[in-house]
């Protein structure tokens, strides 16, 4: 009589990629690494929530239950988001250099031209180091700068400096941010939902600002 095989843990039946916490419990810290380089790097990424990955992911590090961070380490943790936002970032440049503007131009959808839009203004505006640092903290404009910023040559040298430089305050001022918040509140998994509620709002208040300045500026030109 053959012996039986142990069962194998039962797969979740899907996974909701606009969710953190489901992206974590599936995917756990691979998955931060995976995710930081598609909001990055790919323009198909721009709806990813990775203000709001790394945070929930710092906080399910210090007080999360196994369950629910699966068994998630801040060392590895903090790894994984960095080489995922920088891999991401400087291969969303390289295409951008290779594919030119038409990378964009060949774009359907209305979030990712309004994105490049912003990131346009923001590099004329700033200047190449700061506008690279800046967008890191916007969201939509941090996957589209990247390679809008090889199409439109930004030296090579001067995006990796500052990309790497803004990719590291970005991505461990978040998972520690949420280390920091999860090591000081006992049970900080039950409020969950409400701090990713939370976060997700802060992450778009610069995007409405912007968007709230250049119809501004827009009324008053006119």
């Amino acid at each position: 009589m053959p012996l039986a095989h142990p069962a194998a843990p039962p797969l979740p039946l899907a996974v909701n990629l606009l969710d953190a916490q489901s992206l974590l419990a599936t995917f756990g810290t691979i998955g931060i690494a995976v995710v930081m380089f598609a909001e990055t790097g790919l323009l198909i990424g721009f709806f990813l929530p990775g203000d709001s990955l790394l945070f929930t992911a710092g906080l399910l590090c210090a007080g999360g239950s196994a369950s629910t961070s699966g068994h998630l380490a801040l060392p590895w943790v903090l790894v994984a988001a960095v080489a995922g936002a920088l891999a991401g970032a400087q291969t969303g440049y390289l295409l951008g250099r290779r594919a030119g503007p038409a990378l964009l131009a060949r774009t359907k959808s209305r979030k990712v031209a309004e994105g490049a839009a912003r990131a346009s203004d923001i590099l004329e505006r700033y200047g190449h180091a700061k506008a690279v640092v800046l967008a890191r903290f916007l969201p939509i404009v941090r996957t589209v700068l990247n390679p809008l910023a090889g199409a439109l040559g930004v030296p090579a040298r001067t995006f990796t400096c500052w990309q790497v430089l803004g990719g590291l305050v970005w991505t461990v001022g978040l998972v520690l941010a949420g280390y920091g918040l999860g090591a000081s509140v006992p049970d900080v998994d039950r409020y969950l939902l409400p701090i990713i509620a939370v976060i997700v709002v802060v992450s778009l208040i610069p995007v409405a600002l912007e968007v709230l300045r250049t119809r501004s500026s827009g009324g008053g030109d006119a």
